[in-house]
């Protein structure tokens, strides 16, 4: 157990979902693949100094800056909790696909490290026209551990990130509009 899992102890299973539950689920979007698409609503307060307060359904996710960055480190920066989101997304997809092929996990830890040019900085410093603000190139390392060979476990990451819709986020970026209200 860490204190990143305390649910979990290591070399134990990792707690299951609802098998038929996750039948259930996926036949209903075979049998009808529309009722999949959803909409996802946010809403964000600022609350100064980069602090931001965004309400998910009944959540709060807090976001802010690092000292470096003005902020005052209270929370995750922007990124950050994207990366995050990118990892557990990852992981959702991992556990729902080995439990489906009837495979426990024991060990699921990922890692990830990208790189990211800020000097754009937000729009008001080196505005280049080679800058790409923002995340340029992401690595992905799973450990998996479970009552499976490795080959079955690496096709278990792989169809996780195939099918992973922050991935596909990352990698097939959603065409974004904005507007003033």
């Amino acid at each position: 157990m860490s204190d990143l899992t305390p649910n979990h102890t290591a070399g134990e299973p990792i707690e299951p979902i609802d098998t038929q539950a996750l039948k259930d689920l996926a036949q209903k979007n075979i049998d009808n693949p529309e009722g999949g698409n959803k909409k996802i609503r946010t809403h964000t307060e600022a609350d100064g100094l980069f602090r931001n307060n965004t309400a998910v359904r009944d959540h709060v996710i807090k976001v802010g800056e690092p000292k470096p960055l003005l902020g005052d480190d209270s929370a995750p920066n922007p990124t950050e909790v994207a990366q995050a989101g990118l990892a557990a997304c990852i992981a959702v997809g991992v556990q729902a696909i080995a439990q489906h092929r009837g495979v426990t996990l024991t060990k699921l830890d990922i890692d990830i490290e990208s790189d990211i040019d800020i000097s754009p900085t937000w729009g008001v410093g080196d505005l280049s026209e080679d800058k790409r603000p923002g995340v340029s190139d992401v690595r992905v390392k799973l450990d998996l551990e479970g009552d499976a060979d490795r080959e079955t476990l690496d096709q278990i990451q792989k169809d996780a990130i195939k099918w992973s819709p922050v991935v596909n986020t990352y990698t097939r970026p959603a065409n974004l509009t904005s507007e003033l209200v």
